[in-house]
């Protein structure tokens, strides 16, 4: 497992650099205004945070644009690792769902020791992935030939892979895809696309109406 020493931080610097860790992720372009967004904070704020951030050399800017130091990142993805093994936890030992396990992880990101992270590690089976398919930093992840589900055509066999981070931060989509069964691992076929980017598909028995923005993002293979 890889090693993830860095200083302890106050936990607004550990939010912000996971954020802007995710959004890269997620090849969504980070500046202020996405950041701001995903916080759910002024813009005033993450500009006042973000200078901060830079003062304690976590991150740079380059015009409107903001990348992780090698700091930065290693904090960011400390935290991150500790969010996706908890969301693990939550979801397989202790059988809640996933918008709890992302609310609950949120906190114990901050607060997890190395020692727990690496005992939560051990009794699942060192995971490669959270339970929506992004993966764990310092895990053996493999990522996997993927398309959109919004890019499937009529007809066609998928299995959903991966739940991006973005729609995490939706309001009330993981609870309906975790009801819908849009889970990772689960195969489906696309029975209908409408003109307003809806995709319809039949998975686990049922027929489901996913909306353009969902549909864009869920990443899906080959079935």
């Amino acid at each position: 497992m890889a090693e993830y020493t860095t200083p302890e931080w106050h936990p607004a610097f550990e939010e912000y650099c996971e954020a802007i860790w995710e959004l890269a992720e997620d090849d969504i372009a980070v500046i202020q205004a996405r950041i701001a967004e995903r916080l759910d904070v002024s813009r005033p704020a993450v500009s006042e945070m973000i200078r901060k951030l830079a003062d304690e050399g976590l991150v740079a800017t380059d015009g409107g644009k903001i990348s992780l130091t090698d700091a930065g990142r290693r904090l960011a993805e400390r935290v991150v690792r500790r969010h996706r093994l908890a969301e693990r936890f939550i979801t397989d030992i202790l059988g809640l769902s996933w918008a709890v396990a992302h609310q609950e992880a949120g906190r114990w990101e901050h607060v997890m020791s190395t020692e727990v992270e690496e005992a939560m590690d051990a009794v699942l089976g060192s995971p490669t992935t959270c339970p929506h398919g992004n993966p764990i930093p310092g895990s053996p992840y493999a990522e996997p030939d993927t398309t959109p589900l919004a890019s499937v055509g009529v007809g066609s066999a998928f299995v959903v892979d991966r739940i991006p981070e973005e729609l995490e931060f939706t309001p009330g989509l993981l609870d309906f895809l975790e009801d819908a069964m849009v889970t990772p691992g689960t195969a489906g076929t696309v029975t209908a696309m409408s003109p307003d980017g809806t995709t319809t598909v039949e998975i686990d028995g049922r027929t489901v109406g996913i909306g353009a923005f969902a549909s864009e993002r869920i990443l899906v293979s080959a079935s």
